[in-house]
C-alpha cells in the first residue's frame, strides 16, 4: 500500500467515525502504522495532525463557513473572479470550447497527457495549447486504476489527438500543486456544455477554504430552482482542484459524493483549511 492510499483510508474511517472521535493510537491501527510514523506521514500529506484535520471536519465548522457562502460568492464576482482570477496562489484564466467543438468531441484538438504526483495521490492532467482541459485522479491503486481513471477522460473528448507527455505534464503538476513553484498564470479550456460552462465559471469564483452549497451556485448563475442540475454539471467537471468542485457541499454542511472519490474531497477541504489557518500544507512524495 502507497502513501496516499493508507491517507485515503485514514480519512475515509476519520469522516465514518467523526462522530466518536477517535484517537490517534485508534486510526494508526486502522492503516497498519506506528502512532508516530501516523502522524508524521498524515501531516505531511494533509498539512495538520489528524485531530486538527477531524476539527476541519466537523458539521459545526461546515456549517459556520456555509453561513459566509453569499457574502463571499458576492464579494469573489464584484473582483473580477468570475473572469480572469485569483485561485488560491495561482493566477487562472479560462475560456470555453464553442457548442460545436464540444458537440464535435474535442475534434481538432492535441492534448499531452501524463501522470504526476500530486499532495492528493497521482494525477492525470491533460493540457492543451489552449489550456489545461483535464486533470483527474485513479480510484484505487495500480495501473488498473490508472487505466480506468485515463479511459474515463478519455470519452470526454473522443474527437481528440493525445500524446503522452510525462515531463510536460509533471512540470505542469509542479506549478499547480508545489507552493514553491513559479507559476505565472495558468490557462483552462473548458470542455462542456454551455450550461455546465457556466457552472464551471461560478465555481472558480469560490475562494479557497470557503465552501459553498449547490443552491448558492445555483442562485448566482441566475437558476435558483436548478440545484439538481447545477449538481450534475458539478459532477461532471473534468478538471478537478482548479475548478474547485471539492468545494461544495449539501446545504445541512454533510459533505457530498465526489467523483475522484470522498476521501481526495476531504482531503483537499482540509488542505485548503489549514492553509486558510496558516498552516503550510505541502505536496507529499511517494
Amino acid at each position: 500500500m502507497d502513501d496516499y492510499s493508507r491517507i485515503e483510508k485514514a480519512l475515509a474511517f476519520l469522516e465514518a467515525s467523526l462522530d466518536d472521535r477517535p484517537e490517534l493510537d485508534t486510526v494508526a491501527a486502522h492503516v497498519g502504522l506506528s502512532p508516530f510514523h501516523f502522524q508524521r506521514l498524515f501531516t505531511r500529506w494533509v498539512g495538520v495532525s489528524p485531530k486538527k484535520f477531524q476539527e476541519y471536519l466537523g458539521l459545526d465548522r461546515a456549517k459556520a463557513v456555509l453561513a459566509q457562502a453569499g457574502s463571499v460568492l458576492d464579494a469573489s464576482y464584484e473582483a473580477g473572479l468570475s473572469g480572469p482570477g485569483r485561485l488560491h496562489d495561482l493566477f487562472v484564466t479560462h475560456e470555453a470550447v464553442t457548442p460545436g467543438e464540444f458537440k464535435r468531441g474535442g475534434e481538432g484538438l492535441a492534448i499531452a497527457w501524463g501522470w504526476a504526483d500530486s499532495p492528493f495521490g497521482p494525477v492525470l492532467a491533460m493540457t492543451t495549447p489552449r489550456g489545461i482541459c483535464g486533470l483527474a485522479f485513479a480510484m484505487g491503486e495500480g495501473e488498473a486504476a490508472k487505466r480506468a481513471a485515463f479511459e474515463d477522460m478519455h470519452r470526454r473528448f473522443p474527437g481528440a489527438t493525445l500524446h503522452e507527455d510525462p515531463k510536460q505534464v509533471r512540470d505542469l503538476a509542479a506549478r499547480i500543486f508545489d507552493g514553491r513553484a513559479d507559476k505565472g498564470e495558468l490557462k483552462l479550456l473548458l470542455c462542456g456544455s454551455p450550461f455546465q460552462v457556466q457552472v464551471w465559471k461560478a465555481l472558480l469564483a469560490i475562494p479557497s477554504g470557503a465552501l459553498v452549497a449547490y443552491d448558492d451556485i445555483a442562485a448566482k448563475i441566475g437558476k435558483p430552482t436548478a440545484s439538481r442540475a447545477v449538481g450534475s454539471a458539478v459532477g461532471a467537471n473534468p478538471i478537478s482542484f482548479l475548478v474547485p468542485c471539492h468545494r461544495v457541499i449539501r446545504k445541512s454542511g454533510a459533505i457530498s459524493h465526489y467523483h475522484w472519490g470522498r476521501p481526495r474531497k476531504l482531503a483537499m477541504i482540509g488542505w485548503e483549511a489549514a492553509r486558510a489557518d496558516g498552516a503550510n500544507p505541502v505536496a507529499g512524495a511517494a
